[in-house]
């Protein structure tokens, strides 16, 4: 096997794909996670909001340049239409998360790896569910559980948004990753 087919077959390898998605999946959930915690013990759910909105893009953009993927985070219930709107593929595997966890799958296990072929190419994708925790309720739970300021705060910066109604446990959304091959 020359060179460039063994560059070819590592780059086509599934299990070596999919363990580098989950370390930059799992690298952005905790980046933005991290942001979030502090952002929220010193001054609460209004400046998480701001987070979501200007730092969790900027950490997603920095992942995307290192990973050489398109890296972001995606939902079925978007807040931000111009950064979270899944796209076809994306929207098939979201709502086979939600059947799978429908089924009694965890959240924080569900994910899904394949290769596809699409108009520009050929490309390697995978995502990762983003369980709901304790910390999201406060921008993304039940409406009428939400503080007077966070909800202002949430329609002044997401005219359109339709990520509240969530519990503990559930399905945000998910990390996408999209490699080309």
């Amino acid at each position: 096997m020359g060179l460039a087919a063994s560059v070819h077959a590592q780059e086509d390898d599934p299990a070596k794909l999919s363990d580098e998605a989950r370390k930059v999946a799992t690298a952005l959930l905790q980046q933005i996670g991290g942001e979030l915690k502090k952002e929220y013990e010193i001054s609460g759910p209004l400046r998480s909001v701001i987070v979501c909105k200007y730092t969790a893009p900027e950490v997603s953009s920095t992942i995307s340049r290192k990973s050489g993927a398109a890296v972001k985070r995606v939902s079925l219930k978007v807040r931000n239409p111009v950064l979270g709107m899944p796209d076809s593929w994306e929207q098939k595997i979201l709502l086979d998360f939600e059947k799978r966890f429908a089924r009694g799958e965890k959240p924080e296990a569900i994910e899904h790896a394949e290769i596809v072929s699409e108009t520009q190419g050929r490309y390697f994708r995978y995502m990762k569910a983003i369980p709901v925790g304790p910390l999201c309720i406060n921008c993304h739970g039940p409406v009428d559980s939400l503080t007077e300021g966070t909800k202002a705060q949430i329609l002044s910066e997401y005219p359109f948004d339709k990520a509240v109604g969530y519990s503990v446990g559930q399905i945000r959304g998910a990390v996408s990753y999209k490699k080309p091959l």
